[in-house]
Protein backbone atom coordinates (compact mmCIF):
# COMPACT_ATOMS: atom_id res chain seq x y z
CA UNK A 1 0.00 0.00 0.00
CA UNK A 2 1.09 3.13 -0.83
CA UNK A 3 1.59 5.50 1.67
CA UNK A 4 0.18 9.51 0.64
CA UNK A 5 2.87 11.88 1.28
CA UNK A 6 2.93 14.39 3.36
CA UNK A 7 1.03 17.84 2.38
CA UNK A 8 3.72 20.56 1.79
CA UNK A 9 2.17 23.92 3.31
CA UNK A 10 5.45 26.16 2.03
CA UNK A 11 4.34 28.15 -0.78
CA UNK A 12 7.09 27.63 -3.70
CA UNK A 13 8.05 31.43 -3.74
CA UNK A 14 8.90 31.49 0.20
CA UNK A 15 10.80 28.44 -0.55
CA UNK A 16 12.88 30.10 -3.53
CA UNK A 17 12.93 33.23 -1.55
CA UNK A 18 14.73 31.11 1.56
CA UNK A 19 16.92 29.00 -1.11
CA UNK A 20 18.16 32.96 -2.50
CA UNK A 21 19.39 33.79 1.20
CA UNK A 22 20.91 30.78 2.08
CA UNK A 23 22.92 31.00 -1.12
CA UNK A 24 23.32 34.80 -0.12
CA UNK A 25 24.71 33.80 3.30
CA UNK A 26 27.03 30.87 1.94
CA UNK A 27 28.82 33.42 -0.54
CA UNK A 28 28.92 36.07 1.97
CA UNK A 29 30.56 33.93 4.79
CA UNK A 30 33.03 32.43 1.49
CA UNK A 31 33.90 36.06 1.29
CA UNK A 32 34.34 37.00 4.77
CA UNK A 33 37.22 33.96 4.91
CA UNK A 34 39.34 35.73 2.15
CA UNK A 35 38.45 39.08 2.70
CA UNK A 36 37.26 40.04 6.26
CA UNK A 37 35.25 43.03 7.12
CA UNK A 38 37.10 43.69 10.44
CA UNK A 39 41.06 43.95 10.72
CA UNK A 40 41.72 43.31 14.69
CA UNK A 41 44.96 45.40 14.84
CA UNK A 42 46.10 42.41 18.01
CA UNK A 43 45.98 39.89 14.83
CA UNK A 44 49.18 42.03 13.47
CA UNK A 45 50.78 42.29 16.56
CA UNK A 46 49.22 45.35 18.83
CA UNK A 47 49.62 44.67 22.57
CA UNK A 48 47.22 47.54 23.95
CA UNK A 49 48.92 48.05 27.05
CA UNK A 50 49.94 51.62 27.02
CA UNK A 51 53.98 50.66 27.27
CA UNK A 52 55.18 49.12 23.52
CA UNK A 53 54.63 50.86 20.44
CA UNK A 54 51.60 50.00 18.84
CA UNK A 55 51.98 52.16 15.44
CA UNK A 56 53.66 49.63 13.27
CA UNK A 57 51.14 46.89 13.89
CA UNK A 58 47.98 49.50 12.97
CA UNK A 59 49.56 50.87 9.78
CA UNK A 60 50.02 47.16 8.89
CA UNK A 61 46.45 46.51 9.52
CA UNK A 62 45.49 49.39 8.24
CA UNK A 63 47.58 47.96 4.83
CA UNK A 64 46.02 44.85 5.00
CA UNK A 65 42.50 46.77 4.99
CA UNK A 66 43.09 48.82 1.59
CA UNK A 67 45.12 45.92 0.04
CA UNK A 68 41.79 44.38 0.12
CA UNK A 69 39.86 46.71 -0.78
CA UNK A 70 38.73 48.62 2.04
CA UNK A 71 37.36 47.69 5.82
CA UNK A 72 37.36 48.62 9.54
CA UNK A 73 40.47 48.48 11.37
CA UNK A 74 39.31 48.38 14.77
CA UNK A 75 41.10 48.83 18.05
CA UNK A 76 39.07 46.70 20.95
CA UNK A 77 39.94 47.87 24.90
CA UNK A 78 43.00 48.59 25.40
CA UNK A 79 45.84 51.61 25.51
CA UNK A 80 47.23 51.61 21.85
CA UNK A 81 50.91 54.00 22.39
CA UNK A 82 51.43 55.10 18.98
CA UNK A 83 53.41 56.99 16.67
CA UNK A 84 51.92 58.44 13.39
CA UNK A 85 49.27 56.18 11.31
CA UNK A 86 48.55 56.48 7.80
CA UNK A 87 44.76 56.49 6.68
CA UNK A 88 43.88 55.58 3.30
CA UNK A 89 41.28 55.26 1.26
CA UNK A 90 38.40 53.47 1.87
CA UNK A 91 39.26 52.71 5.61
CA UNK A 92 37.29 53.19 8.51
CA UNK A 93 39.77 53.25 12.02
CA UNK A 94 36.79 51.93 14.93
CA UNK A 95 38.03 53.10 18.16
CA UNK A 96 36.02 50.62 20.38
CA UNK A 97 34.78 51.59 24.02
CA UNK A 98 37.17 51.54 26.49
CA UNK A 99 40.31 51.66 23.95
CA UNK A 100 42.83 54.84 24.04
CA UNK A 101 44.87 55.88 21.12
CA UNK A 102 47.79 57.61 22.92
CA UNK A 103 50.51 59.73 21.11
CA UNK A 104 53.68 58.87 22.13
CA UNK A 105 56.21 60.54 23.17
CA UNK A 106 57.80 62.91 20.12
CA UNK A 107 61.11 61.17 19.18
CA UNK A 108 63.01 59.35 16.14
CA UNK A 109 62.44 55.76 17.37
CA UNK A 110 58.70 56.11 17.95
CA UNK A 111 58.28 56.40 14.25
CA UNK A 112 56.46 59.96 13.49
CA UNK A 113 56.75 61.55 10.50
CA UNK A 114 58.52 64.32 9.28
CA UNK A 115 56.89 67.60 8.28
CA UNK A 116 56.15 67.05 4.57
CA UNK A 117 57.12 70.73 2.32
CA UNK A 118 54.51 73.06 2.60
CA UNK A 119 52.76 75.44 -0.17
CA UNK A 120 55.78 77.58 0.43
CA UNK A 121 54.59 80.57 1.26
CA UNK A 122 54.37 83.13 4.39
CA UNK A 123 50.60 83.32 4.83
CA UNK A 124 49.63 81.44 7.47
CA UNK A 125 51.28 79.82 10.39
CA UNK A 126 53.66 76.69 10.41
CA UNK A 127 50.99 74.19 11.55
CA UNK A 128 48.48 75.30 8.84
CA UNK A 129 51.39 74.13 6.07
CA UNK A 130 52.02 70.56 7.38
CA UNK A 131 50.01 67.70 7.98
CA UNK A 132 52.16 64.80 8.22
CA UNK A 133 53.33 65.73 11.46
CA UNK A 134 50.43 64.36 13.06
CA UNK A 135 49.29 61.27 15.01
CA UNK A 136 46.58 60.51 12.68
CA UNK A 137 46.58 61.85 8.97
CA UNK A 138 45.79 61.62 5.79
CA UNK A 139 46.22 63.19 2.03
CA UNK A 140 44.78 62.61 -0.76
CA UNK A 141 42.09 60.07 0.08
CA UNK A 142 38.54 59.29 -0.41
CA UNK A 143 35.65 57.48 1.56
CA UNK A 144 37.48 57.48 5.04
CA UNK A 145 36.35 57.27 8.56
CA UNK A 146 37.36 57.52 12.13
CA UNK A 147 34.60 56.28 14.30
CA UNK A 148 33.83 55.03 17.87
CA UNK A 149 33.19 55.49 21.26
CA UNK A 150 36.77 55.51 22.68
CA UNK A 151 39.28 58.28 22.51
CA UNK A 152 42.78 59.36 21.07
CA UNK A 153 44.63 61.30 23.91
CA UNK A 154 47.82 63.39 22.42
CA UNK A 155 49.63 62.65 25.48
CA UNK A 156 53.48 62.56 23.84
CA UNK A 157 51.97 66.17 21.28
CA UNK A 158 53.54 69.53 21.66
CA UNK A 159 52.81 70.82 25.14
CA UNK A 160 54.25 74.58 24.73
CA UNK A 161 52.37 77.48 22.64
CA UNK A 162 56.34 78.60 21.45
CA UNK A 163 58.54 75.39 21.68
CA UNK A 164 58.31 72.33 20.08
CA UNK A 165 56.56 73.94 16.78
CA UNK A 166 58.26 71.78 15.09
CA UNK A 167 57.57 68.10 16.49
CA UNK A 168 54.74 66.27 15.87
CA UNK A 169 51.34 68.85 17.13
CA UNK A 170 47.87 67.17 15.67
CA UNK A 171 45.95 64.69 16.70
CA UNK A 172 43.96 63.99 13.37
CA UNK A 173 44.70 65.69 10.07
CA UNK A 174 43.30 65.59 6.80
CA UNK A 175 44.46 67.46 3.53
CA UNK A 176 43.26 66.95 -0.19
CA UNK A 177 40.40 64.27 0.83
CA UNK A 178 36.22 63.86 -0.06
CA UNK A 179 33.39 61.89 1.92
CA UNK A 180 35.00 61.96 5.52
CA UNK A 181 33.32 60.59 8.70
CA UNK A 182 34.54 61.50 12.19
CA UNK A 183 32.04 60.15 14.40
CA UNK A 184 31.39 59.78 18.47
CA UNK A 185 35.17 59.39 19.45
CA UNK A 186 36.69 61.58 21.89
CA UNK A 187 39.81 63.61 22.23
CA UNK A 188 41.73 64.85 24.97
CA UNK A 189 45.00 67.04 24.84
CA UNK A 190 45.07 66.87 20.50
CA UNK A 191 47.87 69.49 20.09
CA UNK A 192 48.07 72.45 17.78
CA UNK A 193 44.72 70.93 16.31
CA UNK A 194 42.45 68.41 17.72
CA UNK A 195 41.44 68.43 14.30
CA UNK A 196 42.68 69.84 11.09
CA UNK A 197 40.82 69.69 7.92
CA UNK A 198 42.35 71.49 4.77
CA UNK A 199 40.80 71.49 1.39
CA UNK A 200 38.18 68.31 2.31
CA UNK A 201 34.76 68.16 0.54
CA UNK A 202 32.05 66.10 1.78
CA UNK A 203 32.92 66.34 5.30
CA UNK A 204 30.65 65.01 8.66
CA UNK A 205 32.06 65.59 12.03
CA UNK A 206 29.37 64.20 14.70
CA UNK A 207 28.90 63.34 18.42
CA UNK A 208 32.37 63.74 19.22
CA UNK A 209 33.74 65.53 22.07
CA UNK A 210 36.86 67.12 22.31
CA UNK A 211 38.56 68.60 25.40
CA UNK A 212 42.26 69.85 24.50
CA UNK A 213 44.64 72.51 24.58
CA UNK A 214 44.80 74.53 21.25
CA UNK A 215 41.95 74.76 18.68
CA UNK A 216 39.08 71.72 19.13
CA UNK A 217 38.78 71.68 15.09
CA UNK A 218 40.24 74.16 12.41
CA UNK A 219 37.80 73.37 8.97
CA UNK A 220 39.83 75.26 6.32
CA UNK A 221 39.30 75.54 2.69
CA UNK A 222 36.16 73.13 3.16
CA UNK A 223 33.24 72.71 0.96
CA UNK A 224 30.54 70.78 1.97
CA UNK A 225 30.32 70.16 6.19
CA UNK A 226 28.44 69.08 8.41
CA UNK A 227 29.11 69.67 12.22
CA UNK A 228 26.64 68.58 14.50
CA UNK A 229 26.22 66.80 18.03
CA UNK A 230 29.42 67.90 19.17
CA UNK A 231 31.38 69.17 22.78
CA UNK A 232 34.38 71.26 22.25
CA UNK A 233 36.34 72.42 25.34
CA UNK A 234 39.50 74.77 24.51
CA UNK A 235 40.62 77.34 26.98
CA UNK A 236 43.47 78.47 25.69
CA UNK A 237 42.32 78.87 21.90
CA UNK A 238 39.10 78.60 19.43
CA UNK A 239 36.82 75.71 20.22
CA UNK A 240 35.40 75.20 16.17
CA UNK A 241 37.08 77.67 13.80
CA UNK A 242 36.20 78.10 10.12
CA UNK A 243 39.49 79.12 8.43
CA UNK A 244 40.00 79.71 4.59
CA UNK A 245 43.94 80.10 4.69
CA UNK A 246 46.41 80.03 1.34
CA UNK A 247 47.99 76.75 2.68
CA UNK A 248 46.19 74.78 -0.66
CA UNK A 249 48.93 77.35 -2.75
CA UNK A 250 45.47 78.92 -3.71
CA UNK A 251 42.32 81.35 -2.38
CA UNK A 252 39.22 78.70 -1.52
CA UNK A 253 36.58 79.83 -0.44
CA UNK A 254 35.03 77.67 3.02
CA UNK A 255 31.47 77.27 1.81
CA UNK A 256 28.32 75.13 2.55
CA UNK A 257 28.64 74.35 6.01
CA UNK A 258 26.31 73.74 8.89
CA UNK A 259 27.12 73.81 12.49
CA UNK A 260 24.43 72.75 14.81
CA UNK A 261 23.91 71.09 18.12
CA UNK A 262 26.78 71.90 19.60
CA UNK A 263 28.42 73.60 22.51
CA UNK A 264 31.75 75.35 23.15
CA UNK A 265 33.32 76.46 26.86
CA UNK A 266 36.44 77.03 28.06
CA UNK A 267 37.23 75.21 30.94
CA UNK A 268 40.38 74.12 32.42
CA UNK A 269 41.92 71.20 29.67
CA UNK A 270 40.79 67.86 30.76
CA UNK A 271 37.86 69.08 33.08
CA UNK A 272 35.14 69.14 30.92
CA UNK A 273 35.66 64.71 30.17
CA UNK A 274 35.74 64.10 33.49
CA UNK A 275 33.07 66.45 34.50
CA UNK A 276 34.86 68.98 37.30
CA UNK A 277 34.26 71.61 35.15
CA UNK A 278 37.42 73.50 37.06
CA UNK A 279 37.74 77.65 36.30
CA UNK A 280 41.26 78.51 36.88
CA UNK A 281 42.64 81.67 36.06
CA UNK A 282 45.18 81.24 32.78
CA UNK A 283 48.50 82.01 34.09
CA UNK A 284 49.99 79.86 31.12
CA UNK A 285 48.77 82.32 28.35
CA UNK A 286 48.05 85.14 30.45
CA UNK A 287 44.73 85.67 28.58
CA UNK A 288 40.89 85.17 29.52
CA UNK A 289 39.57 81.84 28.03
CA UNK A 290 38.68 81.08 23.90
CA UNK A 291 36.70 78.23 23.17
CA UNK A 292 34.34 80.28 21.36
CA UNK A 293 32.98 79.74 17.53
CA UNK A 294 34.98 81.32 14.92
CA UNK A 295 35.33 82.42 11.10
CA UNK A 296 38.99 83.77 10.55
CA UNK A 297 41.27 84.77 11.48
CA UNK A 298 43.00 83.54 7.97
CA UNK A 299 40.17 84.01 5.05
CA UNK A 300 42.02 84.34 2.12
CA UNK A 301 40.00 82.46 0.14
CA UNK A 302 36.65 83.72 2.25
CA UNK A 303 33.42 81.85 4.04
CA UNK A 304 29.92 81.73 2.10
CA UNK A 305 26.93 80.09 3.00
CA UNK A 306 26.83 79.34 6.43
CA UNK A 307 24.34 78.29 8.96
CA UNK A 308 25.12 77.99 12.68
CA UNK A 309 22.19 76.91 15.16
CA UNK A 310 21.14 75.66 18.55
CA UNK A 311 24.80 76.09 19.85
CA UNK A 312 25.42 76.79 23.27
CA UNK A 313 28.78 78.64 24.67
CA UNK A 314 29.62 78.60 28.51
CA UNK A 315 32.69 80.46 29.88
CA UNK A 316 34.61 81.11 26.73
CA UNK A 317 34.56 83.85 24.04
CA UNK A 318 31.74 84.74 21.57
CA UNK A 319 30.79 85.01 18.12
CA UNK A 320 33.61 85.98 15.64
CA UNK A 321 32.88 86.52 12.40
CA UNK A 322 36.33 87.90 10.51
CA UNK A 323 37.32 88.65 7.15
CA UNK A 324 40.47 90.60 6.66
CA UNK A 325 42.50 88.44 4.12
CA UNK A 326 40.74 90.31 1.10
CA UNK A 327 37.64 87.84 0.89
CA UNK A 328 34.08 87.67 0.75
CA UNK A 329 32.12 87.14 4.04
CA UNK A 330 28.94 86.78 2.78
CA UNK A 331 25.29 84.56 3.22
CA UNK A 332 25.84 83.38 6.66
CA UNK A 333 22.83 82.41 8.72
CA UNK A 334 23.12 82.07 12.60
CA UNK A 335 20.32 81.33 15.14
CA UNK A 336 19.12 79.55 18.54
CA UNK A 337 22.33 80.77 20.34
CA UNK A 338 22.60 80.97 24.11
CA UNK A 339 25.92 82.47 25.90
CA UNK A 340 26.72 82.82 30.01
CA UNK A 341 30.13 84.11 31.27
CA UNK A 342 31.04 85.14 27.96
CA UNK A 343 34.71 86.82 28.07
CA UNK A 344 34.33 89.47 25.16
CA UNK A 345 32.27 90.69 22.93
CA UNK A 346 29.05 88.21 22.20
CA UNK A 347 28.99 89.22 18.84
CA UNK A 348 31.84 90.14 16.80
CA UNK A 349 31.86 91.44 12.84
CA UNK A 350 35.23 92.30 11.89
CA UNK A 351 36.36 93.76 8.02
CA UNK A 352 39.66 94.75 8.03
CA UNK A 353 42.78 94.51 5.78
CA UNK A 354 45.67 92.81 7.65
CA UNK A 355 45.84 91.25 3.82
CA UNK A 356 48.37 88.44 5.05
CA UNK A 357 48.36 86.85 1.12
CA UNK A 358 49.47 87.40 -2.35
CA UNK A 359 50.19 91.08 -3.24
CA UNK A 360 47.81 93.19 -5.39
CA UNK A 361 44.35 91.73 -3.70
CA UNK A 362 41.69 94.39 -3.12
CA UNK A 363 40.07 94.85 0.45
CA UNK A 364 37.47 92.00 1.08
CA UNK A 365 33.32 92.23 2.13
CA UNK A 366 31.55 91.16 4.71
CA UNK A 367 27.94 91.35 3.80
CA UNK A 368 24.69 89.70 3.99
CA UNK A 369 24.27 88.16 7.70
CA UNK A 370 21.35 88.01 9.82
CA UNK A 371 21.72 86.60 13.71
CA UNK A 372 18.49 86.33 15.66
CA UNK A 373 17.13 84.41 18.60
CA UNK A 374 20.37 84.91 20.62
CA UNK A 375 20.97 85.27 24.78
CA UNK A 376 23.85 86.26 26.21
CA UNK A 377 23.89 86.14 30.05
CA UNK A 378 26.84 87.62 32.26
CA UNK A 379 28.83 89.15 29.27
CA UNK A 380 32.14 91.10 30.66
CA UNK A 381 31.82 94.60 30.18
CA UNK A 382 34.74 95.10 27.87
CA UNK A 383 33.24 95.50 24.52
CA UNK A 384 29.44 94.59 24.01
CA UNK A 385 28.16 93.59 20.42
CA UNK A 386 31.11 94.93 18.13
CA UNK A 387 30.64 95.33 14.05
CA UNK A 388 33.65 97.28 12.68
CA UNK A 389 34.43 97.39 8.76
CA UNK A 390 37.30 100.36 7.57
CA UNK A 391 36.89 103.78 6.20
CA UNK A 392 35.55 103.27 2.99
CA UNK A 393 35.21 99.48 3.23
CA UNK A 394 31.78 99.34 5.03
CA UNK A 395 30.33 96.31 6.51
CA UNK A 396 26.66 95.68 4.45
CA UNK A 397 23.62 94.24 5.08
CA UNK A 398 23.55 93.03 8.24
CA UNK A 399 20.44 91.88 10.30
CA UNK A 400 20.30 91.36 14.04
CA UNK A 401 16.91 90.38 16.04
CA UNK A 402 15.18 88.64 18.92
CA UNK A 403 18.60 89.59 21.14
CA UNK A 404 18.61 89.52 24.65
CA UNK A 405 22.35 90.60 26.26
CA UNK A 406 23.17 91.22 29.62
CA UNK A 407 26.70 92.79 30.32
CA UNK A 408 28.23 93.16 33.61
CA UNK A 409 28.49 96.78 33.07
CA UNK A 410 30.45 98.87 35.67
CA UNK A 411 32.03 101.47 33.10
CA UNK A 412 32.64 104.80 33.67
CA UNK A 413 31.89 107.98 32.36
CA UNK A 414 35.82 108.54 30.98
CA UNK A 415 35.52 105.08 28.87
CA UNK A 416 32.53 106.13 27.29
CA UNK A 417 34.77 109.59 25.86
CA UNK A 418 36.97 107.01 24.56
CA UNK A 419 38.21 107.41 20.92
CA UNK A 420 38.67 103.51 19.26
CA UNK A 421 41.81 103.42 17.02
CA UNK A 422 40.91 101.63 13.29
CA UNK A 423 43.53 99.01 13.95
CA UNK A 424 42.65 98.13 9.91
CA UNK A 425 45.98 95.78 9.99
CA UNK A 426 45.98 94.83 13.28
CA UNK A 427 45.15 90.94 14.42
CA UNK A 428 41.33 90.77 14.38
CA UNK A 429 40.33 90.30 18.37
CA UNK A 430 37.52 91.96 20.41
CA UNK A 431 40.32 92.67 23.36
CA UNK A 432 42.73 94.34 20.99
CA UNK A 433 40.30 97.42 20.50
CA UNK A 434 40.22 97.58 24.40
CA UNK A 435 36.92 99.02 25.93
CA UNK A 436 34.38 100.57 23.98
CA UNK A 437 32.34 103.69 24.87
CA UNK A 438 29.66 101.94 24.31
CA UNK A 439 28.31 99.08 26.76
CA UNK A 440 25.49 97.49 24.14
CA UNK A 441 26.27 98.12 20.22
CA UNK A 442 29.25 99.62 18.94
CA UNK A 443 28.87 99.90 14.95
CA UNK A 444 31.26 101.59 12.78
CA UNK A 445 31.75 101.89 8.93
CA UNK A 446 28.16 99.93 8.26
CA UNK A 447 25.95 100.20 5.59
CA UNK A 448 22.45 98.53 5.66
CA UNK A 449 22.00 97.83 9.39
CA UNK A 450 18.70 96.43 10.55
CA UNK A 451 18.35 95.38 14.80
CA UNK A 452 15.02 94.64 15.72
CA UNK A 453 13.50 93.11 19.13
CA UNK A 454 16.79 93.59 20.84
CA UNK A 455 16.86 93.90 24.92
CA UNK A 456 20.47 95.18 26.23
CA UNK A 457 20.89 95.14 30.11
CA UNK A 458 23.28 95.85 32.70
CA UNK A 459 23.85 93.70 35.97
CA UNK A 460 25.52 97.03 37.33
CA UNK A 461 25.14 100.56 36.49
CA UNK A 462 27.34 101.71 33.67
CA UNK A 463 27.78 104.99 32.31
CA UNK A 464 28.48 103.97 29.04
CA UNK A 465 25.69 104.62 26.34
CA UNK A 466 23.78 101.48 25.21
CA UNK A 467 24.41 102.43 21.45
CA UNK A 468 27.26 104.22 19.57
CA UNK A 469 26.77 104.56 16.12
CA UNK A 470 29.73 105.75 13.66
CA UNK A 471 30.23 106.16 10.01
CA UNK A 472 26.68 104.04 9.69
CA UNK A 473 24.47 104.77 6.62
CA UNK A 474 20.87 103.13 6.47
CA UNK A 475 20.34 101.67 10.08
CA UNK A 476 17.05 100.98 11.05
CA UNK A 477 16.31 100.05 14.89
CA UNK A 478 13.06 99.03 16.18
CA UNK A 479 11.39 97.73 19.38
CA UNK A 480 14.27 98.02 21.49
CA UNK A 481 14.73 98.05 25.35
CA UNK A 482 17.95 99.48 26.70
CA UNK A 483 18.55 100.68 30.18
CA UNK A 484 20.12 104.19 30.87
CA UNK A 485 21.84 105.12 33.50
CA UNK A 486 20.49 108.94 35.15
CA UNK A 487 21.52 111.88 32.16
CA UNK A 488 23.39 109.24 30.16
CA UNK A 489 22.87 109.59 26.08
CA UNK A 490 21.04 106.73 25.21
CA UNK A 491 22.32 107.06 21.46
CA UNK A 492 25.64 108.40 20.30
CA UNK A 493 25.60 109.21 16.21
CA UNK A 494 28.98 110.18 14.55
CA UNK A 495 28.97 110.82 11.08
CA UNK A 496 26.05 108.88 10.29
CA UNK A 497 23.09 109.30 7.92
CA UNK A 498 19.35 107.85 8.02
CA UNK A 499 19.77 106.37 11.41
CA UNK A 500 15.88 105.83 12.25
CA UNK A 501 14.09 103.99 16.14
CA UNK A 502 10.95 103.08 15.99
CA UNK A 503 8.93 102.52 19.34
CA UNK A 504 11.52 101.64 21.33
CA UNK A 505 12.05 102.07 25.06
CA UNK A 506 14.23 104.81 26.63
CA UNK A 507 15.08 105.45 23.29
CA UNK A 508 14.49 108.65 21.35
CA UNK A 509 12.09 108.15 18.17
CA UNK A 510 12.49 108.98 14.55
CA UNK A 511 15.31 109.71 12.37
CA UNK A 512 18.50 110.48 14.42
CA UNK A 513 21.03 113.39 13.80
CA UNK A 514 24.82 113.28 14.53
Amino acid sequence: MIKPSKPDFMPRSIKLLLAIVFAAVTLANAANRSSPAFYNVKDYGAIGNGVNLDSKAINAAIDAAAAAGGGTVYLPAGNYLSGSIHLKSNISLFIDQGATLIAAPVTAENGYDEEEPGPGNAYQDSGHSHWHNSLIWGENLHDVSILGQGTIWGKGLYKDYVKDKQSANKAIALYLCRNVNIKDISVLHGGWFAILATGVDNLTISNIKLDTNRDGMDIDCCRNVHVSDCSVNSPYDDGICLKSTFALGFARATENVTITNCQVSGFDEGSFLDGTYKRTPNAQYGTSPTGRIKFGTESNGGFKNITISNCVFNYCRGLALETVDGALLEDVTIANITMRDIVNAPIFMRLGARMRGPAGVPVGELRRVIISNVIAYNVEPGQGVLISGLPGHPIKDIELKDIKIYSKGGGTADQAKREVPEMEKGYPEPGSFGIMPAYGFYVRHVEGLKLENIDINYLNEDQRPPLLFDDVKRAEIRFMKAQVAGSVVPVVIKKSDDITLFQSLNLPEGKLKN
